[in-house]
């Protein structure tokens, strides 16, 4: 019997051992294209014709673009699911997949603890202002000349989540530790056991209410600048912002706009709306701690992930199903 084809887009970097044993059920193969255009043409001749599942990585993306009703529409007919190594998975067009019969699976909690660690460490240096005298400590001016004003303490502070999903509910836990207050708003409420005790409340009083605001929310067409001018009007004066999700649900010049007039007194991100380009206000901005999407930047959380996309893989070629299916495909 013809062993099933898998395709490789991108690197495995730590689980070698676990994508090597996959060889005993599937034929491993790789593109050579090294661009969009070069690639939708290998598909076009064939050389994919065999393939049933590809594992994809978030760089993959340099290789193949975004996974888009285009490049759907060119890939092989055999072709019934593609296991995306990451959490989000913005890049891929699940509508486009559905409609050419297209499974789509993600990695939803592998990178829980390491996202809102980076969250948890955003959250502190900018509600401290730790920043600025970093800055100036670098340059040679100790604190700073003259010394950045007082930060504030997390104990007692109100964290409003935008997103209670995985990252934000492990988020909670860790910000409990430092004396904060959860609340938050998702579309609708979660269960007693899954929120916590953090209190539910609507989208407004999110806005009103938080002192620091945390967004922990997919992107997608609803959410895309979710965040904007209006929303920063109904912000307490003072708010601490911090983005670990994806740059483009919030306005990057509606938020420099909203520092620059004191709203919003500091923020920390990891992640941006033009990666790997930053917004010039930001970068300009000592108030604003930077970190290039390291949210799951470790030995440990990138080896989970890839054993998890792994898994999709294996469960794909053995059952005909995937272990963690996008929520838009759940009952697909």
């Amino acid at each position: 019997m013809t062993k099933p084809t898998v395709l490789l887009l991108g690197e495995i970097d730590h689980a070698h051992k676990e994508w090597n044993a996959l060889s005993s059920i599937a034929e491993l193969i790789e593109p050579k294209a090294r661009s969009r255009e070069e690639f939708i043409q290998e598909c076009k001749s064939g050389a994919f014709d065999k393939v049933s599942v590809a594992y994809r990585t978030f760089q993959s993306v340099a290789i193949t673009g975004l996974i888009d009703e285009e490049l759907v529409a060119v890939l092989p007919e055999g072709l019934k699911f593609i296991a995306h190594n990451g959490a989000g998975y913005d890049q891929i067009d699940v509508h486009a997949c559905t409609k050419h019969d297209i499974r789509v699976s993600n990695v939803p909690t592998a990178v829980d603890d390491a996202t809102a660690d980076v969250n948890m460490f955003l959250i502190l240096g900018a509600l401290r202002g730790f920043n600025t005298s970093m800055i100036a400590l670098r340059n040679g001016h100790w604190k700073g000349s003259p010394p950045p004003p007082l930060g504030h303490d997390p104990q007692g502070k109100v964290l409003g989540i935008l997103g209670m999903g995985g990252i934000g509910r492990n988020l909670m836990k860790k910000a409990a530790a430092f004396g904060m207050t959860t609340q938050y708003y998702n579309r609708s409420p979660l269960s007693e056991e899954l929120s916590g005790g953090a209190k539910y409340v609507t989208f407004d009083e999110l806005l009103a209410t938080s002192d620091v605001l945390s967004l922990n929310l997919p992107l997608n067409k609803q959410t895309r600048h979710i965040i904007s001018t209006k929303e920063f009007e109904k912000m307490k004066k003072g708010v601490v912002i911090v983005n670990t999700a994806r740059g483009a649900v919030m306005d990057e010049d509606a938020l420099v706009k909203a520092l620059d007039k004191g709203t919003v007194w500091s923020c920390g991100l990891d992640v941006f709306e033009e990666e790997p380009k930053v917004h010039p206000g930001l970068v300009a901005n000592p108030n604003v701690m930077l970190v290039p999407h390291m949210g799951t930047w470790t030995v440990e959380t990138q080896t989970k992930m890839e054993i998890w996309c792994i898994e999709n893989v294996r469960s794909a070629v053995e059952k005909g199903v995937l272990k963690s299916p996008v929520g838009e495909q759940k009952d697909f």
